[in-house]
This record gives C-alpha cells, structure tokens and sequence, in this order.
C-alpha cells in the first residue's frame, strides 16, 4: 500500500491507540471474507474475490471486477478485505476526488513494482461511475496489461455508468442487498463483539426488528442506528436498547407493519379497496404506511398494475400504460424518489373511472372452460396452411372479414358448447362507454342482423376524468364481482395472490 501523507498517519495512530473513537460500522468491519454479512453468491470457493484474497498467479490469474451494489451491500468492505491479504500494493482511490492525474501516477507506480520487486498491484476505485469516459479510458492499459488489478465500485449501473471497452476487460459481480436475516446476524454481532457493544447491552426483539426495518438492507445503516441507540441508552444507564429508546435515538416512529405476516396483506389490500373506492387520500395513507415500512417498491408497484386492469379496466385504458410506466421507472430509480412515482400512479389510479367488467368477463370465460365447455374449434377457423389441409375441410368457408363492409363477417367464431354466450358486459364508465357501443353493433352484425354503425359515446354517462358514483351493483358483481373475487379470496393484495412468498 502506498504510504500516508503525514495527516493521515497521525490519524490511523489515534485510532489505533483509541479504537472507541471509530464509528461502529467502521469497528466492526469484517477482516476475513468469512465475516462479511450477505452476498454468498460471491464468496463461495473458487469465486473471483476468494481467488483475489488468495493471491491467484500465473495464466489463470484473477482479472479486474466491478462491484456493482446499492450501498451498505459491502462493496468498500470487500476492498478492505482483499487489501488485508494481498501481498502486493494496494492502492486505493475515489472516484470523487481523484483524476487523471492520480490514476497515472499509480499506473506508474504500479510498472514500476512489478519491473523491480515483481509486486502486483490491486487498484481499488470508489464510484468508478464519477469519472468521465477520458478518465475511465486511461484505465485500459493498465487493466489490459495486468499491471494493476482493478476493483471498481459502483452503485450506478455499469452499463450505463462505465465504458464498454473497460467492461469486457473486467468481471461484473453484483451485490444483492443484505436480507433481514443477515442485517440480524450483523446486529447480534455489532453486540456481543468486543470491537462493537462488547455485551454492554441488550437488544429487545422490538428494538431488533425496527432497526432491521429502517436498515433497509444496508448494513452501514444497521450499524449506525444501533450506535445511535446504543448511545441512548448507555446515557439513561439502561441494561437493553428498547424500542421506546431506539425510536427517540434515530427520530422515526416504528410503523406496525410485519412485512412478512397478515398486516402486510391487510395493508395493501386498504390499499387496493381506497383505490377502487376512489378514496385518494386514503390511498395516499396506506401507499405512506408501506413505503415508511420498508416495503419493496415491486410489490406496491405490482399491485398498482393489478388493480389498473381489475378494478378500472377500459373504463380508463391509460390506467394500466400508467401502471407499467411506474413499474419499469421504479425499477430504474429506487427509494426515495420511487416514492414520487408511486403517488403520482396511485392517485391517478384512485381518480380514475371504475370498472371491473374485463376483471368479471375473464373469469366467467374461464369458468366454462374449467367446467368442460371447450368444444371443437369451428372447421372454418382451423388451420388451413399445409398440405392435407383442404381434405380434410379445414378453412373451407372462412370470410376474410377485411374484404366485407363494416369489416366483420356473421360467421360463427367460438366452438358449439358456448355459441351465444356472452362474458363480456362492459359499463358505461368512463371510456367503456364508447365499448359498450361497439360490443353491441359488432355482436348484431355477428349474428347477421343489419345494425346502424356504433356511437361514438354512450349517451347515459359521459366519459369522466374523476370519481363518480356508479350504478347499482349486477347479480354478477353480488356473487363473486371485484368486491369478493378481490377481497378474502384474492383479489390484488390478499394472500391469494401468492405474493406472500415475497
């Protein structure tokens, strides 16, 4: 490793004679591979980092990686482990206040190393996705001469963030957030371990699972509130971090919310009900309490697609193109602006018309088709394109219903066990209004009646922008509509959905 300008040393020396003094996160730093908390897919035997700990030589020598995580996953602790083994230099530099000019200086270090000593060098680069193009490009001689072995880190995506050229000379190995388990592990170790709390204290199950929640998966976060807390009590002389305690420590209320238990479902499903309901400020509350939570942003978002098609369907088309878009940006950007674009999806939602025709109509075709009712396909409609095809009277009648006036051909479509049904029975909500016109014409041109061309709106109710009290609930919706079908039997947000396995 380099050596420390005269600053630094005098810094490590205090630290040193007063290791106290060192944040917990920091104290407790993992020395060995085996201590860091999470990311298994990593370290199992023959990875690219146990081979870097290792000191791999020869052909088969480990290439440079990039770390690719969100933060507190273990990125800068992965560096500090390999540097602790590696017997070579190992220099490390941020992105934020290093250039060109200092990558230089230790690409030249590092050739002169190998040229006189035969020391490897291992370059560690925080937040690779800070340097500009030109400052990642005067990386590639180094990394593709092996006269330093990179470890960039990144919380960005590197596809974006870094160069192609460095890419491909590099292994991408991404961190996956630390489970609640492993932010567990790390709090009971942070305690007992004589470089944490050293069995000064306690931790209340209520405690543990609050800073679990605010912990978020980073396990720096975890490590940083249970100081807090510790603090806290180790001034009110108290013998355990309570919940009361830590609340007052980090200033943020636990929300009863167990993500893994029935008020996870009870709240999303508040959720889905005020959006159907056309309650946007109790949509909003419910969106808050999930977020505050800790829930994962898929799932609210996933729910929010589920009810764009179940509970406003074509009564508002764009709810589900909504939907999606929040879904995919979600995906993209993260808390804590992915909480922006859940309420800007939620209250459009909670806005828009409702209806839950496409929701009923799917599922009465569906339960014909359970009960046995799916009859041959119609000789006309079958395929038609091989050899034999003709003989055996397949296609022979079709009506190509382009070449036809209007566009449809009154020719039977669904097999003879369910000709004449009906699933579909749209509203007049909102945009269905136009559909309820449509489906009406097209089903008496289907059946061969002359029929005049469909409105181009319903003329009972408008299409609407808002909320507004729709008609009376059908037979259909009374046994078995949104409101059952998507309440305790598993509509969006219960457990029926089998979105408890996440």
């Amino acid at each position: 490793m380099d050596e420390p300008d005269l600053f630094t040393a005098a810094a490590e020396e205090r630290q040193a004679k007063e290791p106290g003094r060192a944040p917990l996160a920091v104290r407790m730093r993992p020395r060995t591979l085996d201590e860091v908390a999470g990311q298994r897919q990593l370290l199992k035997d023959g990875s690219p980092l146990r081979r870097l700990v290792s000191g791999s030589r020869g052909p088969a020598a480990t290439s440079s990686v990039i770390l690719w995580g969100p933060p507190g996953t273990g990125k800068t602790t992965l560096a500090h482990v390999i540097s602790q083994a590696v017997e070579g230099r190992f220099v490390e530099l941020s992105a934020i206040t290093a250039g060109v000019k200092e990558v230089r200086a230790v690409i030249e270090g590092a050739r002169r190393a190998v040229g006189m000593s035969g020391k490897e060098t291992v370059l560690f680069l925080d937040e690779i996705h800070r340097f500009s193009k030109a400052q990642q490009d005067s990386l590639l001689p180094a990394v593709e001469n092996r006269w330093v072995t990179l470890i960039a880190a990144t919380t960005e995506n590197p596809y974006f963030s870094v160069i192609s050229p460095l890419l491909s000379r590099s292994l991408l190995l991404t961190l996956e957030s630390l489970t609640d388990d492993d932010v567990r592990a790390l709090l009971h170790r942070a305690v007992a371990d004589e470089r944490g709390l050293g069995g000064a204290l306690e931790l209340s199950p209520e405690a543990e699972d609050h800073l679990v929640r605010l912990a978020g998966g980073d396990a720096r976060r975890a490590l940083t509130t249970l100081e807090a807390a510790a603090g806290a009590a180790l001034e009110k002389s108290e013998p355990a971090i309570t919940l009361a305690t830590t609340e007052t420590a980090v200033n943020k209320a636990a929300v009863r919310y167990d993500k893994d238990g029935d008020q996870h479902y009870d709240v999303a499903s508040a959720l889905i009900k005020s959006i159907r309901g056309s309650d946007v400020d109790a949509t909003l509350h419910y969106l808050a309490r999930m977020i505050e939570a800790g829930e994962d942003p898929r799932f609210i978002a996933r729910r929010l697609m589920i009810s764009a098609s179940e509970d406003i369907g074509l009564a508002d088309p764009t709810a589900l193109q909504t939907a999606v878009a929040a879904a995919q940006a979600v995906a993209l950007i993260g808390f804590p602006e992915a909480r922006i674009i859940l309420s800007q999806a939620a209250i459009a939602l909670a806005l828009a018309a409702k209806s839950n025709a496409a929701y009923l109509a799917i599922d009465a075709a569906l339960a014909d088709v359970r009960q046995g009712l799916a009859g041959a396909v119609p000789p006309h409609l079958r395929d038609a394109h091989y050899g034999g095809a003709g003989k055996l009277g397949h296609g022979q009648g079709y009506q190509y219903p382009h070449d036809l006036p209007g566009g449809i051909a009154a020719q039977q479509y669904a097999p003879d066990t369910v000709h004449g049904k009906v699933y579909y029975r749209p509203t007049r909500h909102g945009g269905e209004a136009r559909y309820a016109d449509v489906v009406e014409w097209t089903r008496g041109r289907l059946s061969g009646a002359p029929a005049a061309p469909p409105r181009e709106k319903g003329p009972r109710e408008p299409a609407r922008k808002g909320p507004a009290p729709g008609p009376a609930p059908t037979a259909a919706v009374a046994e078995g509509g949104a409101g059952q079908g998507s309440g305790a039997e598993g509509g969006a947000g219960e457990k029926g959905t089998g979105e408890k396995s996440e």
